[in-house]
């Protein structure tokens, strides 16, 4: 939609009293198409946190681009339309975090705050608005990565999704020769240690890791001291940092809002007044005087948040981490129930595929027992024709034993007179009786052949008769059921849990010892889980190394890397510039 003047635009849309608003979230666009004209800056803000369902306002802005090209800040206790925000149609905003929580895991309450601050950080540092070590950067992409896909699945798990998805800083990418599949194995290999950690756990761990980082919450600002130097002045929810002019990560000069009295500006110059009365004021100049109006603005609202922080909770903060923790236990409990679904599910699948399984090698048993008995079937048929035959042959031969017998008789009885007769007779008996015998043997043979056919055709149909019991055996000791039944996986994990489910009152007082002690196993397991990170990136930072193009190292990464051999970490850094007294402090500023 081409830009247009909000007057006319409104008046062409028939009404004259409202304006339409565009807001961008970290996560979503709104549109609001009916603000009214008198709505100040404050009505807005909450219209978009009741849109998004968000309580812990206090941290959050709305961010915009003045008419002069300048970041500025939507100021609630004016109307929207009476600042020097572009007439333009719809106005456009950036919902953003404003301040920052000094211990994200401590003071983040609602899953969507700690949401927003998650895309919030992450894109600052894949922008490079926050340095990042290389292999930290490699540790909270694994995170991200599991935020965004769940838990590491190998069987369905394709190569190259996470080398195209924007994970690390340019910067890291440019400094290693090194591929983007290479990148992705190393990504993966910590992506696969975060298996059970839900959306909100493996966010809240990268806010935890993102928290330590040297410029994490920090907003800078060109600035000058006495001398004319250039500073950068860095505001956090801690206090005021100084900076030299090309060190961003180490300050120089820290100022703790607890020592910070009084804060104001008067045109370009800023001072800040410390507690001690006897130390002089903390003075410095700032290019143009909006800068100062925008330091000041974010002065105000860390001091108030860091006084905040050390005062008892107030009864709605009491009742959202009231509801925070009841919403943690009830995730806990639908997730746990969920991972027992799931685990019974997976077991009736595997149940089901060895049932499977075991049904294929019955088939097969089946089979070869039905092949045995046809074949078992075939010889006994074979067996019986061949027993006809040779019985057959037995009473054929039978027969003609019995006609050379009375032949025989013929030839005795009907003697010739003569000798030659006789001796034919005798010589004709004798032949006939060698072909009688001959033939009794083999009339005998053959009946022992048919004898022996028949104890056969007995034993084939014996081992027929014992197959038929062997199949009827099998099938009836293994019945597949093709209809089994998994059970369903429950989908809906925001059922409510009676008292009996939950265990009764959640927060009585055995259960607040019960919680005392598990925020102290907590505690436990996160210091050990913490050594293992460490030891984790001192290794990748070693397999990495050789890898490295000295040429591309940036003047930040020289930097962190003296800081890391000199021992120096953000906190110790702090603790050392808090140790010199308010006055050392200010004199080594104006000295600076």
């Amino acid at each position: 939609m081409p830009f247009v003047n909000m007057k006319k635009a409104a008046q062409a849309s028939g009404s004259s009293k409202s304006f339409a608003v565009k807001v961008t979230t970290m996560d979503a666009e709104l549109d609001f198409t009916t603000v009214e004209h008198k709505a100040t800056g404050k009505d807005l803000f909450e219209l978009v946190c009741r849109t998004i369902g968000l309580r812990e306002t206090w941290y959050f802005g709305l961010q915009y681009v003045d008419t002069k090209g300048y970041i500025a800040w939507l100021k609630f206790d004016k109307k929207v339309l009476d600042q020097d925000i572009p007439k333009e149609y719809p106005v456009q905003f950036l919902f953003l975090a404003k301040f920052y929580a000094e211990d994200a895991s401590e003071e983040l309450i609602q899953e969507i705050t700690q949401h927003l601050f998650f895309l919030q950080v992450k894109q600052s540092i894949l922008n490079m608005d926050i340095y990042c070590p290389p292999e930290a950067s490699v540790l909270l992409a694994s995170y991200a990565v599991q935020a965004k896909y769940g838990d590491y699945d190998p069987s369905s798990y394709k190569p190259g999704i996470l080398a195209s998805e924007d994970l690390l800083p340019q910067r890291v990418i440019d400094q290693y020769h090194m591929t983007a599949e290479m990148w992705e194995e190393r990504i993966k290999e910590w992506y696969a240690d975060h298996r059970g950690m839900s959306r909100d756990e493996a966010e809240m761990e990268y806010l935890k890791i993102a928290q330590d980082l040297e410029m994490y919450g920090v907003n800078y600002f060109q600035i000058k001291n006495k001398r004319n130097t250039d500073l950068w002045l860095g505001v956090d929810a801690s206090g005021l940092n100084v900076y030299e002019r090309d060190n961003k990560l180490t300050p120089k000069i820290t100022f703790p809002w607890s020592e910070v009295k009084n804060i104001s500006f008067k045109d370009k110059k800023f001072t800040i007044k410390p507690l001690d009365k006897k130390t002089s004021d903390f003075v410095f100049t700032a290019p143009k005087l909006r800068i100062n109006k925008l330091v000041l603005e974010l002065c105000v609202g860390n001091h108030e948040l860091f006084m905040r922080r050390r005062r008892p909770d107030s009864m709605e903060i009491q009742q959202m981490k009231t509801h925070a923790r009841e919403e943690k236990v009830r995730r806990q409990q639908d997730r746990a129930r969920l991972a027992k679904e799931k685990q019974l599910k997976e077991e009736a699948i595997r149940e089901k595929e060895d049932m499977e399984r075991k049904y294929l090698l019955l088939q097969d048993d089946v089979r070869k027992a039905q092949e045995e008995l046809k074949r078992s079937q075939e010889t006994t048929e074979l067996l019986a024709e061949k027993a006809d035959l040779a019985e057959a042959e037995a009473n054929l031969l039978n027969q003609k034993t019995c006609e050379t017998e009375a032949e025989i008789q013929r030839f005795k009885m009907s003697a010739v007179k003569t000798e030659e007769e006789r001796m034919l007779m005798e010589y004709r008996a004798r032949e006939a009786e060698m072909i009688a015998t001959k033939l009794l043997e083999d009339s005998e043979r053959r009946a022992k052949e048919a004898e022996q056919l028949k104890v056969d055709l007995l034993q084939s149909r014996m081992a027929e008769k014992m197959a038929k019991e062997r199949l009827m055996e099998i099938t009836r000791s293994n019945v597949y059921q093709p209809s089994y039944q998994l059970p369903e996986l429950t989908s809906d994990i925001t059922t409510d849990l009676t008292d009996a489910e939950l265990g009764g009152d959640l927060f009585g007082v055995g259960d607040m010892d019960q919680l005392s002690l598990e925020i102290e196993k907590e505690r436990v397991e996160y210091m050990e889980k913490s050594k293992h990170l460490q030891d984790q990136l001192r290794e990748l930072k070693t397999e990495i190394e050789v890898l490295k193009v000295e040429e591309n190292e940036t003047d930040y990464d020289r930097l962190h890397e003296d800081g890391i051999q000199r021992g120096d970490s953000k906190y110790s850094t702090l603790r050392q510039a808090k140790a010199n007294t308010t006055s050392s402090r200010v004199a080594f500023f104006e000295q600076l």
